[in-house]
């Protein structure tokens, strides 16, 4: 086979860096976009904050087209990038009210439930192996506080890995006395051990809690199975005893290390992109005014840029120097424009959202709630179905009715035996509302929901019915039965 050279023109259409960058921003949620900016403003010097009193000459329709190559570059007007309007008093003092904001970077920190178990574990009375062996063990809870590794493997791997050789009975010993730590039920090997270790710290003589006690112990895959009559006969006890016990069961953390995780987490608030308010059947939509943060450019590198247009002459690396500060300039106009273009963006689909789903937030009832879909967003405000899915992704909106992701309010449709077309949202509630009125000695299954839905119009069917239970984190009925 031989080698042959050829021509060929080929047409291709990529994003610019720009547009990448303006996509990635209008994912960017509030609380994220403080720190977007601020990243902006320490790589650029040329950007600060700060209202600018005639911006519009530093808009987008200045932006030029100066080559790929230096040559290109170098040959541009100082006079695009130079304001001669701005009196000069306003670059000579500190023009700051009072009344301006200033935001703070709160800092957080916390310490992790192996650190605070180690803290208590220093306070009994172990040797310096057991310490060791203690830490060892801490460090293989999972985030729910359960050692779900069995003492065999932890011993192969101290002896391999820690060099320190211990055995089995001593690795149970250690874990019994990580087992009486704060809180109860840490360090348990499954979920049966740790709801008894916090029954059995708890019981006290209590009849009632003794009972919960051998329910656990004795009789506990015919719990969570929920076969409450054999517990019954078995234990010899009467129906209100067993939900006595039954009560003092759930009261019990499954997932111990839980209030020690959260506690050490630095909490994150969910700050709205969004406000609709109603008022007299109207309504109305504001945007943060985070997502429309004011941003300016330096006047003092326009300055530098002055003195150079004067005709001052330059060397090879002060004309660097302006190049660098020229493009610096290139890329704070366009950070601006982006902001701007990210702010109509979200603001003309968020009112899009609001207007195809008035009712909703005239009324804040879940079933008036409209099928809605990206493509319908996407072809009223004339944009991609990407773009409209990138302003929906972390997004919330403040409304009479409470705090909303975006995505809450896009569902698929189902058609009614009408022919009427309606939410699955709005299948959901009536779903989840048959569900609570439901008798829970004997509560609906799937197939029983299925019908009472067709009799309302919904002709869905049961595998349908699974689907949304599931999506509605309810359980199967067997496990929905109470006493």
């Amino acid at each position: 086979m031989s080698l042959k050279q050829s021509l060929s023109q080929k047409l291709d259409q990529r994003l610019s860096p720009q547009q990448i960058q303006l996509m990635k921003l209008l994912e960017v949620p509030t609380m994220e976009l403080d720190q977007r900016i601020k990243q902006e403003i320490e790589e650029n010097p040329v950007l600060e904050e700060g209202k600018d009193d005639n911006d519009e000459d530093f808009s987008a329709e200045e932006y030029d087209d100066y080559g790929e190559n230096s040559d290109e570059r170098e040959d541009f007007d100082i006079n695009d990038y130079l304001d001669d309007d701005e009196p000069a008093y306003k670059t000579s003092v500190n023009n700051k009210g009072k009344d301006d904001e200033e935001r703070a970077i709160p800092l957080s920190s916390g310490n992790s439930f192996q650190e605070r178990l180690m803290g208590q574990l220093n306070l009994q009375d172990l040797t310096e192996k057991q310490v060791l062996l203690a830490s060892y063990l801490i460090g293989n809870l999972d985030d729910a506080g359960y050692l779900e590794r069995d003492l065999e493997s932890i011993v192969d791997d101290l002896a391999f890995s820690q060099n320190i050789t211990a055995s089995e009975e001593e690795l149970a010993e250690v874990l019994e006395a990580i087992q009486e730590l704060d809180p109860a039920g840490i360090g348990a090997r499954d979920l049966k051990e740790c709801l008894l270790l916090q029954i059995r710290r708890k019981q006290n003589g209590d009849i009632t809690r003794y009972t919960a006690m051998k329910v656990l112990e004795d009789y506990f895959e015919e719990f969570t199975k929920k076969h409450y009559d054999k517990i019954i006969d078995k234990l010899e006890i009467e129906e209100d005893d067993l939900r006595a016990a039954i009560n003092e069961i759930i009261r019990l953390n499954p997932k111990p290390a839980g209030s020690l995780k959260e506690s050490s987490k630095s909490m994150i608030q969910i700050i709205p992109d969004f406000e609709i308010t109603e008022s007299d059947g109207d309504l109305e939509l504001t945007l943060n005014g985070r997502n429309a943060p004011e941003l300016k450019i330096s006047r003092s590198y326009e300055k530098m840029l002055r003195s150079y247009s004067e005709g001052a002459k330059l060397n090879k690396s002060d004309k660097e120097a302006m190049l660098f500060v020229k493009q610096k300039l290139d890329s704070a106009k366009w950070f601006i424009d982006a902001i701007k273009q990210r702010q109509n963006t979200l603001f003309f689909t968020m009112s899009a959202i609001m207007n195809y789903q008035r009712e909703y937030f005239l009324t804040g009832d879940e079933t008036k709630l409209r099928p809605m879909i990206l493509k319908n967003i996407a072809e009223i405000v004339n944009l991609d179905i990407s773009t409209i899915s990138r302003v929906a992704n972390s997004k919330y909106v403040q409304t009479p009715y409470g705090v909303f992701s975006l995505k809450y309010f896009f569902s698929e449709s189902l058609s009614t035996d009408s022919g009427e077309d309606v939410s699955t949202r709005e299948v959901k509630k009536i779903l989840s509302e048959a569900i609570e009125a439901e008798e829970k000695r004997k509560p609906l299954t799937d197939e029983k929901l299925a019908a009472l839905l067709k009799e309302k119009g919904y002709n869905i069917a049961r595998r349908t019915i699974a689907k949304y239970r599931e999506q509605l984190n309810i359980p199967v009925a067997r496990l929905r039965k109470e006493l």
